[in-house]
């Protein structure tokens, strides 16, 4: 299968509200439709994971993540111009998503990925996609696809073939959040 037909048939899962696991920028993702509040509910339940918990969304660019979030103050163009690993940055005022993918105190949790697959996969679907780890909650991610449990593998709706035959270590993104008056956190390196 080519890395265009995987991509496609990511996207029309999405598409119909379906769940995929897929290869992103750091660990494998548990991705869905990050407009779709029925899929997003998906994911949680698959995880085993508190609602409450919010998870982070993938974009392929600068334009897209101003369709997530009210204002992006500058400080955040200017961590992710300067970041030299993935970097997540939690932002205030997130609009355009589904409600329960929105944290208690209305941020969301945004990357904008550089890794080839993710990002096509993003440009092609035209939304945010969500990305949190292969894993059930509280258990170790999957950094490559050969970490993922079979009940994982099996709960979702289509599973990428890209870069399912790579075996390196992967780590999360570094997460930072970023409050509208300039407070700094770092809440991940």
């Amino acid at each position: 299968m080519t890395r265009e037909e995987d991509i496609r048939k990511a996207v029309e899962t999405m598409r119909q509200g379906g769940v995929i696991l897929y290869p992103t920028d750091t660990v494998w993702g548990i991705g869905c439709d990050a407009t779709n509040a029925e899929a997003v509910g998906k994911i949680y339940k698959i995880k085993q994971r508190d609602d409450s918990k919010a998870m982070i969304c993938l974009v392929d660019s600068d334009a897209r993540l101003q369709r997530y979030v009210r204002n992006v103050p500058n400080v955040a163009w200017e961590l992710l111009d300067c970041a030299v690993k993935p970097t997540t940055v939690i932002l205030d005022g997130a609009i355009n998503l589904a409600e329960n993918l929105i944290a208690e105190d209305g941020s969301i949790a945004l990357r904008i990925t550089q890794e080839p697959f993710s990002k096509e996969l993003c440009y092609r679907f035209q939304k945010a996609v969500v990305s949190t780890s292969v894993n059930i909650s509280g258990q170790p991610a999957a950094q490559n696809y050969r970490d993922i449990p079979q009940e994982l593998l099996d709960a979702a709706d289509y599973v990428c073939w890209s870069r399912r035959q790579e075996h390196k270590p992967h780590t999360p993104s570094s997460i930072i959040k970023l409050k509208e008056d300039g407070e700094i956190t770092i809440i991940r390196k």
